[in-house]
């Protein structure tokens, strides 16, 4: 199979679909590789290195999606992107439909098979190709979250830990998964007092018994939540619904209860955010103020640091590209259920019913499309 890896136009992204290593597995199992001139300079990784690795370096996207029988990138596929993806060409990158309808027509219009990283699931329901991201997000969620609770930053001018004599900040973390339980970690580290919500009790649990004596776990509601608020410093959106919206979790009303100078840092924004006043932002301007609390809603933050992320996203992606790339699509999803359940949108049907809801399109069965 020809694969295409094209350099990533979106703001400030600065990750690449497969490091030169993947791409010399690729090359060895009998498949050719495309690479567009510069795709992985700015995460590390340069042309001669693909080159070395069996890559054949291309200067242009439109010549490299005209070429590839599967696309592979990190973020969705923009506008401009979209005009050069062709009926039947496998795209396999982070999609995020529902929050996104115009991303969504435009690839029922092109009729391509899109295999969404964030949709494919394991059975016991966790989500591989998610999870990198996830713990790089979560982590730097408190990264951030900290860097802007600093006063020249718009924040009340709180230490996240505190210091001797001097209260901690107070984190609350809303979801209990990958991106939640990592920033518990990392905030809790860093001496911060910690709540983490989720409406999973056996996640609770678990959590309970893991975490450090700084961590409180708390059942998620509303009067929970709107408790805690009033004397939140870091308001963290771990929300995760699989191919879905996010769940607004935190409304217009109640950021009201917050304090002045508190911040909220919204990982949920690639699935539309599970904080109302969220929009997304980009790394060039990550912030904006609403009724004086500081919202961080950047929807690509692994792409802050693009060498980790890029190798640990390959780490993850690798084995299904390959499984795409050696035994073709429709002999894969035979194979392999979780590689299946990646299908979003196949030539037109839409084939994840999160999606198709998101927008009140119809939705088509995996199984029914692929017949059809």
């Amino acid at each position: 199979m020809i694969i295409g890896l094209p350099k990533e136009i979106i703001s400030d992204e600065h990750r690449v679909g497969i490091i030169p290593g993947g791409v010399e597995q690729l090359v060895k199992d009998g498949n050719e590789v495309i690479v567009q001139k510069d795709a992985g300079t700015e995460s590390g990784f340069t042309d001669e290195e693909y080159s070395s690795a069996g890559a054949k370096i291309i200067d242009n996207a439109k010549d490299l999606f005209r070429d590839a029988e599967l696309i592979v990138k990190v973020k969705e596929p923009q506008p401009a992107e979209c005009d050069m993806i062709s009926e039947g060409q496998l795209i396999f990158t982070y999609f995020h439909f529902a929050a996104n309808r115009e991303l969504t027509e435009n690839i029922i219009k092109n009729k391509a098979i899109a295999i969404a990283y964030e949709t494919v699931q394991l059975k016991d329901k966790t989500l591989p190709l998610l999870v990198p991201m996830s713990e790089v997000a979560g982590r730097m969620a408190v990264q951030e979250g900290a860097k802007y609770l600093e006063a020249p930053s718009g924040g009340i001018g709180v230490l996240l830990g505190g210091v001797p004599g001097v209260d901690p900040a107070t984190v609350t973390i809303l979801g209990g998964g990958i991106v939640g339980s990592n920033a518990a970690r990392i905030a809790a580290g860093m001496g911060a007092k910690v709540y983490i919500l989720d409406i999973n009790l056996d996640r609770l649990r678990y959590l309970e018994d893991v975490m450090p004596d700084n961590v409180i776990t708390l059942m998620s509601n509303p009067s929970n939540i709107r408790k805690l608020l009033k004397f939140t410093d870091l308001l963290i959106g771990a929300v995760l619904i699989p191919g879905a919206k996010a769940p607004k979790l935190v409304t217009k009303e109640m950021l009201s209860l917050m304090k002045k100078g508190s911040v909220i840092v919204d990982v949920a924004v690639d699935q539309g955010g599970c904080i109302e006043t969220c929009k997304p932002t980009t790394h060039d301007n990550p912030t904006f103020i609403i009724d004086g609390v500081v919202h961080y809603c950047v929807a690509n933050m692994p792409g802050a640091v693009p060498y980790t992320s890029t190798i640990a996203l390959t780490n993850a992606t690798l084995p299904y590209i390959m499984i795409l790339a050696n035994n073709g699509f429709s002999d894969s999803f035979d194979e392999y259920e979780d590689l299946k359940l990646g299908l979003n949108i196949y030539k037109g049907k839409i084939t994840h019913k999160g999606v198709a809801d998101a927008f009140g399109l119809e939705y088509v069965p995996i199984d029914k499309a692929l017949a059809t």
